[in-house]
């Protein structure tokens, strides 16, 4: 039975407890799960150069990873996750950015 706080598209599924992150690891392409539990928080942007509009794959200053997504410049929206004790962070764009932003603030993991 899917809730209203699942979502999953090409890029990403959100489950009750877990994000899983399609494409993360180049150049496999395996997935990347990451439980609520270790996020720190995740803050929203619109896609800018700085934010990794043009990113497509991996990490341009080894802060933040970013999932494959070659429509990444055409997204609306960016998310940014921070880890508990991991130094690099996760960027990431979806399909649905509204969607997403709305089902990570009610989980409580979104910071304004």
């Amino acid at each position: 039975m899917i809730s209203d706080n699942t979502y999953s598209d090409k890029l990403i599924t959100i489950a009750d407890k877990e994000i899983i992150f399609r494409n993360y690891y180049f150049p496999t392409g395996r997935k990347k799960v990451v439980q609520f539990d270790d996020i720190e928080r995740i803050t929203v942007g619109e896609p800018s150069l700085r934010r990794g509009k043009w990113r497509l794959h991996g990490t341009g200053g080894f802060k933040t990873w970013f999932p494959m997504d070659v429509n990444r410049p055409k997204r609306n929206r960016i998310f940014i996750m921070s880890l508990k004790n991991q130094r690099m962070d996760i960027g990431f764009t979806v399909e649905n950015g509204e969607k997403v932003e709305e089902i990570l603030l009610s989980k409580g993991l979104i910071e304004k």
